[in-house]
């Protein structure tokens, strides 16, 4: 039986849309003048560039080999959220702790409990989460990698277009007060689309599909970022550099 609804999720994901409860996910808030500056030092990728962007990045240590996978948000010029794995909050928290200097202005936010993270992913999660909002979704209004609020129902939700599973998707933040609501509205709207729940078994079998580094089972802090296939996401151009770049 859990073969057979693997099977029917990993289809829902290829050919329609799913809904995934993905709350457990560590979330940070990086505030404050220098919070760019530094998040910049730490993320081998590029990550204070224009606001509004998801930075796909890993940090390293000296050595260059990987201690974190995670993404970086821009939210304002000094204002930042960082998403990592369940399994690495409390490293990803101390290492960013660590990395502040004495001297910068930033502070750093657990946010975990305070938002729910619904991700809608599948060819038809735009076609689901436009009836739903009076955002623009379209292609040219927000392209992979954007950041926005949007509403949905009475909440306002921030809506990341950007996938683990290799199709259109989106990630929901939303509020924890209003995280009820906002997934009564998905399901009771998915069910005109064919709206699937799916779990992580499907996750993992659709990002092996599409060859995304999973920390902890694919990747570790013994591999090299670029002996593990991510130099794209790192930016050897950044005039201050990064820690590992030397390695």
């Amino acid at each position: 039986a859990w073969f057979d609804r693997w099977r029917e999720e990993h289809e829902a994901a290829r050919s329609g849309v799913i809904l995934m409860d993905m709350s457990f996910m560590s979330k940070f808030l990086v505030q404050g003048g220098d919070a760019g500056r530094v998040l910049d030092h730490i993320s081998a990728n590029a990550v204070n560039g224009a606001a509004g962007r998801v930075t796909y990045t890993q940090w390293l240590n000296e050595g260059g080999t990987i201690e974190a996978d995670l993404t970086v948000t821009k939210l304002a010029d000094d204002r930042f959220l960082v998403v990592a794995a369940d399994t690495a909050h409390r490293h990803v928290e101390q290492w960013l702790r660590r990395h502040i200097p004495s001297e910068a202005h930033v502070s750093v936010t657990d946010v975990t409990s305070a938002y729910a993270q619904v991700n809608v992913q599948g060819p038809r999660s735009r076609e689901l989460l436009q009836r739903l909002t009076s955002a623009d979704l379209s292609n040219a209004a927000f392209p992979f990698r954007g950041a926005r609020e949007i509403d949905i129902g009475m909440a306002r939700v921030l809506c990341l277009r950007i996938t683990y599973l290799g199709e259109l998707g989106y990630e929901l933040y939303i509020p924890a007060e209003q995280a009820v609501p906002t997934y009564d509205r998905l399901v009771e709207e998915g069910a005109s689309v064919g709206l699937r729940h799916a779990g992580l078994k499907a996750l993992a079998s659709l990002r092996m599909e599409k060859g995304y580094r999973d920390y902890g089972h694919d990747i570790d802090n013994t591999d090299s970022v670029l002996e593990a296939g991510l130099g794209f996401a790192v930016d050897l151009s950044k005039p201050a550099g990064f820690i590992g770049r030397e390695a």
